[in-house]
């Protein structure tokens, strides 16, 4: 009766695990789900949202906040504005931390008034001289008594700001001028009032109001002309499928016209995808109208959309084949159309032009068909590697436990480090000797995660031959490095990238060799702690014969790709970082410090370079 009483609990225990494991794995899925749909959310919202934990460390933010970065980045291009931006970083390196601390106190002040959604707004400039308006929010928890972060809505106002001040200096500049011309009419028109004068002095008087209406007139249309410009430049225009466009804009052809639209040259494979900015519905309903007009001039004309690539351009065309209608079609490039029931109106030219392009009736002999074309800017395709997420995660809300206060970074969990994990290909193995890097790789590690999407990958014109018998192993020729920036420039963007954060190589002693010689002659050097994967490996896993990257990586069950190249095996030893720190804590090594003491009892701490 015992062994069934201890069978009964035994059975109940299991049923009782399985039941918890089966919630947890529920749950999990549940914030795996609520995470994927915040990842979706934020990759479409068309603002640069930046969410921070108390200390202006960045926790999560969007492409939108990343490209807005990398148009603010003074460090050099390579960088790409990861110098400002990436989870862990300070919000403070864009935003100045005062204006942040005030805004907050005005936040804080809301909320003690019982406010429901306090916020606080305000503008700054950056380093760069940019204009930024910056609306914040706090991120509050349900019964706690402070805030557990803010939220940040960026948005770059410097060319709206500098069209403004145009404006009004135009208005300001017509006034004084226009002032001028009045003051002279009316004196002249005094003057005509005189019943003696002459005929000259008269025909004078005439000539110098003309005169002065002509100037008021002139500038007028100036500043109509610079307005006109001005609200062009601004336009917002969107990414658009050419296809998608095609389609929509054949549909909506055939409801004004009754006519079908052949997309087969616009919306096929054949035309690849292309992707454009445009104003969508302005577009389509400049083409309706040219179809329209069309249809009235030409009613046997059969109807096609093509689109052809050209560059940064598109071409986007109404063709059709019949009488090409001459004259009467030229004229209606400047016929006008409404936008919407309350929308402005705009000829079909100001809407070709509204997108930087030009609009214009063309005639292809070979073919018997006419056309009017569209010039449409391309959308710019952003570079991306092989091995990118398809979502890239922008996203670590550990980070809201994080207090850099309470904790100093010899203390610091390995799992919680910010790291720059890197690599470089050089002409040699002898950097004392001259040989060079052409070629730096990185990818950034945070509270043990890969973020493959925050990466610096850049070769570098080493200014000297590459030996032939080097290629085979980096696979890198002097025409890939021709051009190139050379390494005075590579070096500083790449200190920028790596900036707060512990940088991490495999037989990292090598690299920093190199850096250090170029110390002097570029102004950079690299102060932050420094963890090699070969001597963690060697501490991790003593009595293995082989520390070698490949047989590491075989070992941990990690997939060597792109190997010798520089961004191929930063990733690698990525991968190798993240795997070891099991291991690490099994032999009690948890924070930097400890990792770092244990390092240096590591044989392979004795090799110099």
């Amino acid at each position: 009766r015992l062994a069934e009483a201890i069978n009964r609990l035994a059975a109940e225990r299991r049923g009782l695990e399985a039941d918890m494991a089966r919630m947890v794995a529920e749950a999990s899925g549940k914030v795996a789900q609520q995470r994927d749909q915040l990842g979706a959310l934020m990759a479409e919202l068309d603002q640069s949202v930046v969410v921070c934990n108390p200390e202006g460390r960045i926790l999560l933010y969007n492409e939108r906040a990343r490209a807005l970065c990398r148009r603010l980045s003074q460090a050099p291009a390579s960088a790409g504005g990861a110098e400002l931006i990436g989870l862990g970083r300070s919000i403070f390196a864009v935003i100045d931390p005062a204006r942040i601390a005030h805004a907050r106190e005005v936040v804080e002040r809301r909320i003690a008034r019982g406010a429901a959604t306090p916020s606080a707004r305000f503008v700054t400039t950056t380093p760069a001289g940019h204009l930024l308006q910056v609306s914040l929010a706090p991120v509050r928890t349900a019964g706690a008594a402070a805030a557990s972060g803010f939220v940040l809505l960026l948005d770059d106002i410097t060319e709206s700001y500098a069209a403004s001040s145009r404006q009004s200096r135009r208005l300001v500049e017509l006034t004084e001028a226009g002032r001028a011309s009045l003051a002279g009419i009316q004196a002249a028109l005094d003057m005509l009032d005189y019943p003696d004068l002459d005929a000259a002095e008269r025909d004078r008087f005439h000539e110098v109001v003309r005169a002065e209406l002509a100037a008021l007139t002139a500038r007028l249309g100036a500043l109509d002309a610079d307005a006109a410009l001005d609200r062009l430049a601004r336009w917002p225009l969107q990414e658009m499928l050419g296809a998608d466009l095609a389609t929509a804009a054949a549909q909506r052809i055939t409801a004004v016209t009754g006519r079908a639209v052949d997309t087969t040259e616009a919306a096929g494979e054949a035309t690849g995808e292309v992707w454009l900015r445009v104003d969508s519905f302005a577009l389509i309903e400049a083409l309706a109208c040219l179809a329209a007009r069309l249809v009235a001039v030409v009613p046997d004309a059969a109807l096609s959309l093509r689109l052809v690539p050209d560059g940064a351009w598109a071409h986007l065309d109404l063709a059709w084949t019949g009488a090409a209608g001459g004259d009467r079609l030229a004229g209606g490039q400047g016929e006008a159309i409404r936008l919407g029931e309350a929308g402005v109106s705009l000829t079909i030219r100001d809407i070709a032009e509204r997108h930087g392009g030009e609009l214009w009736l063309g005639r292809d002999a070979a073919a018997a068909s006419s056309f009017f074309r569209f010039l449409l800017p391309v959308a710019a395709a952003e570079e991306t590697g092989a091995s990118l997420p398809a979502r890239p995660e922008f996203y670590d809300f550990d980070l809201f436990a994080l207090s850099d206060a309470s904790r100093a970074l010899e203390d610091c969990p390995l799992d919680a480090l910010a790291c720059t994990i890197f690599d470089t290909e050089t002409t040699g193995l002898d950097p004392a000797g001259g040989d060079e890097i052409l070629q730096i790789g990185a990818v950034r590690v945070v509270n043990g995660r890969i973020l493959a999407s925050e990466r610096f990958d850049q070769l570098v014109d080493p200014r000297r031959s590459i030996p032939e018998a080097s290629i085979p192993f980096h696979g890198i020729t002097p025409d890939m490095v021709r051009g190139q920036p050379a390494l005075a420039e590579v070096l500083p963007a790449f200190a920028a990238f790596a900036a707060d954060t512990v940088l991490v190589g495999h037989n990292v002693a090598f690299d920093l060799r190199f850096f250090e010689l170029k110390a002097a002659a570029t102004g950079v050097a690299f102060t932050q702690p420094v963890l090699d994967t070969l001597l963690l490996a060697s501490v991790a896993q003593p009595h293995e014969p082989s520390q070698s990257m490949e047989a590491i990586a075989a070992r941990l069950g990690v997939e060597v790709t792109g190997r010798h190249s520089a961004l191929g095996d930063a990733l690698t030893t990525a991968e190798i970082f993240v795997r070891l720190l099991p291991a690490l804590r099994q032999r009690d090594i948890l924070t930097l410090g400890q990792a770092r003491q244990a390092c240096e009892t590591s044989l392979y701490a004795r090799l110099r370079y």
